[in-house]
């Protein structure tokens, strides 16, 4: 009984195996494609087809090879193998093509039955070139890297507004056939007209996506956010590389290992065009300063009660999301009775690949000299958004700052308000008794006549005649030097804009970002020009209308460059600090020609 099951199991065994392979294939996916020697060839080459399938099939019907002509074909090989209990199975028809002309063709969809189901290729792309030199030679390395390397410059918005940030990604596809192993920049985008800052990549992640319908690996190099300083047509650079790879070749090791030979490529990405939008008239406050995004606007106090020679901080400050650098904070009308100093400049922004964010302030320091009760006024801060195409204007709270204790205002214990409205300050002191018994008594005349006293205030007005003969002399003699009186106004208008960027000189961020505001606001006070209008070429248009010598503009214009270099190259503080003193001693040349 033993040995019949033992026959029946040995008998039985044979046969469930191959049922469980023949289902192992009936499971296997069906594949139907279509594959060409090459895409792009010259019109005196020929071209190889194949239609494969990894599962027969019957009723195959090859497309319509329009523009081309069938040189050999069909041909069909089958091949079938088992590894490891798996079995693999190809069929395949081939043909061989021969271009009638030059062009680009669409080669269609070829279809089989399997099973019962019909299936079809996808459409293939074919461009036929010129007739080439050696039809019949193989692939060079480099003609393999040209094909299987893309650069490519991805744009977030084509049609952006003037100052709206626009980020810029360049990613560099490679075919699974090719490796990468090192590349350099050749060319790098100059970005005329945008005001750019660079977003580190600080590790090189290779993730699998598409290109153009394949499989590609694809890889960012470089990442930067762009503000076009001017509407229309604005070009962005293409970004360069030489790319070093390792290419398969047709040869093999003693192993059987594929032998790779390196080529180098230059790729680029190719130049790109943005249709820059002009920020509407409509709707436009009258106090708008360039500020393009979404943001919050407050005016704050450290204290609202002090006593007089106290101090308090005031704070103007714009938070949000957009040109954070590129506009200037309002500034707050104070009332004369309280002495302020110049402000201090507090930036803390960052850029992302949507822009800046953060905040800017401007910090005040302000000294009362009286008692009283003085208002800060309302300031208004006007911005545009972007998202909802609107102007927003926002307006702050008014503060009263209340000095309790020190010395009356000259104008009778009245201050200042607002306006011309004043407000009285009682001091305790405008009513008093009057004495009805004044105690009076005999004093003995005082014969001020004659005395040495009477003959010195006499005399006194005579000697100070020469002393302003002398002060009035040297006030014509300098009234009359107007170049020194000139010179002086320049230089304090020098010291006036570059104080921030003193203070940051060893902090080469904040020096060059202090020092390019600086000049910028200074071309706004005197040939008032617009933060739109801050290209290159605008403003030597402008110094030149002005009569402002060329090497001065010349000059202007190399500190600008100094600026945008630093956002790349590293600064020594030697050269900052030359820097800062080429400002100071340009400004003063133009102020005086301006």
């Amino acid at each position: 009984m033993v040995a019949i099951n033992r026959f029946n199991f040995n008998f039985l065994l044979p046969l469930l195996l191959c049922g469980s392979c023949l289902l192992a294939q009936d499971a296997q996916e069906v594949t139907f494609e279509v594959k060409l020697s090459k895409e792009t060839l010259g019109v005196n080459e020929r071209l190889r087809v194949e239609f494969a399938m990894n599962k027969d099939g019957d009723n195959f019907n090859p497309p319509d090879f329009n523009g081309f002509q069938v040189v050999m074909g069909p041909s069909q090989s089958i091949a079938s193998s088992w590894i490891n209990g798996k079995r693999t199975y190809s069929k395949s028809y081939s043909y061989i093509l021969k271009p009638k002309s030059q062009g680009t063709y669409t080669l269609g969809q070829a279809t089989i039955e399997i099973d019962g189901n019909t299936y079809k290729t996808l459409q293939k792309k074919i461009t036929v070139t010129q007739a080439v030199d050696n039809p019949n030679a193989p692939k060079t390395a480099d003609d393999v890297a040209d094909e299987n390397l893309h650069l490519v410059a991805e744009v977030s918005k084509g049609n952006p507004y003037l100052n709206e940030a626009v980020t810029v990604v360049y990613k560099l596809y490679i075919s699974p056939d090719i490796s990468v192993t090192n590349f350099r920049p050749v060319d790098s985008p100059k970005y005329n007209n945008f005001w750019s800052q660079d977003i580190p990549v600080t590790k090189y992640n290779t993730v699998n996506s598409t290109y153009q319908g394949k499989a590609y690996r694809s890889v960012i190099l470089k990442r930067v956010v762009l503000y076009p300083q001017k509407s229309g047509k604005l070009d962005i650079e293409p970004l360069s590389l030489e790319i070093y790879v390792d290419v398969p070749t047709n040869r093999r090791d003693f192993f059987g290992g594929r032998i790779y030979t390196q080529a180098s490529k230059t790729v680029s990405a190719g130049s790109r065009t943005l249709n820059v939008k002009p920020l509407p008239e409509a709707g436009k406050p009258e106090d708008f300063g360039g500020a393009v995004g979404e943001f919050d606007f407050s005016v704050t106090t450290t204290k609202t009660a002090l006593n007089a020679s106290e101090s308090l901080q005031a704070k103007v400050e714009v938070s949000g999301k957009g040109n954070l650098k590129l506009f200037q904070l309002p500034e707050p009308e104070l009332p004369s009775a309280l002495e302020v100093y110049e402000p201090e400049f507090d930036e803390k922004v960052r850029t992302t690949l949507s822009g800046m964010q953060g905040k800017v302030a401007n910090n005040y320091t302000i000294v009362p000299s009286y008692r009283g009760k003085y208002p800060i006024p309302s300031i208004s801060f006007s911005y545009f958004n972007p998202k909802t195409q609107k102007y927003v204007s926002l307006n702050s709270e008014e503060i009263v700052v209340d000095v309790m204790e020190g010395p009356e205002s000259e104008s009778n214990g009245a201050n200042v308000i607002a306006g011309n409205q004043k407000i009285a300050v009682p001091t305790g002191k405008q009513f008093h008794f009057i004495k009805t018994n004044p105690n009076l008594s005999n004093r003995v005349a005082n014969h001020f006549f004659g005395s040495t006293k009477f003959y010195g205030l006499l005399f006194s007005p005579l000697l100070l005649i020469p002393l302003i003969v002398v002060y009035r002399k040297k006030r014509l003699k300098d009234d009359q030097d107007v170049e020194g009186m000139r010179l002086k106004k320049a230089n304090r208008l020098a010291r006036k804009y570059l104080s921030t960027a003193k203070k940051a000189l060893g902090n080469e961020d904040q020096f060059y970002v202090a020092l390019e505001k600086a000049l910028h606001n200074y071309l706004k006070a005197k040939i008032k020009i617009e933060t739109a209008d801050f290209s290159k070429d605008k403003i030597i248009g402008l110094l030149q209308d002005k009569k402002v010598e060329s090497a001065t503009t010349d000059q202007f214009i190399a500190l600008l460059k100094n600026c945008e270099m630093a956002r790349y190259s590293p600064f020594t503080n030697v050269q900052m600090q030359q820097d800062y003193d080429k400002a100071s001693e340009v400004i003063s040349k133009m102020d005086k020609q301006l």
